[in-house]
């Protein structure tokens, strides 16, 4: 669904499923994600209505954590990890050049909706850096060669 075939109605249905749960922020905000890709604005008033918190409560829990999103995300997601073992061998030059030949900044999607790209902040990789993670693939050694078919291959 996109934001603009859904209701409010819709929101609250997902919100209601896991009013029950003990701690049902967390909960709420992934299963939203899961159905809609994102987080949708109007849904961030529902939720605080839903558990009597305040919307700027709701927006600290989702800007605290990477993965929820204020858009859908593109068909791929490219992660550059951020971590001081990758940067330590070149992911802060590697992620300038990504972002720089795809004309974006972090967490915006090529305007084809192909690729977004990302940061994350360890992919256990710390040894094989600069690491990526495509989708659910990681790739160790990174360099500006294998980011470009990397790229190609998630249609950038």
């Amino acid at each position: 669904m996109t934001e603009l075939n859904y209701s409010d109605d819709d929101l609250r249905h997902i919100i209601d499923q896991h009013l029950s749960l003990e701690g049902p922020m967390l909960p709420i905000l992934h299963a939203l994600q899961h159905a809609f890709g994102h987080i949708p604005a109007r849904a961030r008033d529902l939720i605080a209505d839903a558990l009597n918190i305040t919307k700027a409560e709701v927006h600290g829990v989702i800007s605290f954590y990477h993965d929820f999103r204020d858009n859908p995300a593109g068909k791929h997601i490219v992660k550059i990890c951020r971590a001081e073992a990758c940067q330590s061998v070149g992911a802060d030059a590697l992620a300038e050049s990504t972002l720089k030949k795809l004309g974006l900044d972090w967490h915006q999607t090529t305007q084809n909706g192909n690729v977004t790209i990302e940061p994350v902040y360890c992919l256990g990789l710390c040894a094989c850096g600069p690491a990526v993670m495509v989708d659910d693939r990681v790739v160790a050694r990174v360099d500006d060669a294998k980011m470009d078919d990397i790229l190609k291959g998630a249609g950038a």
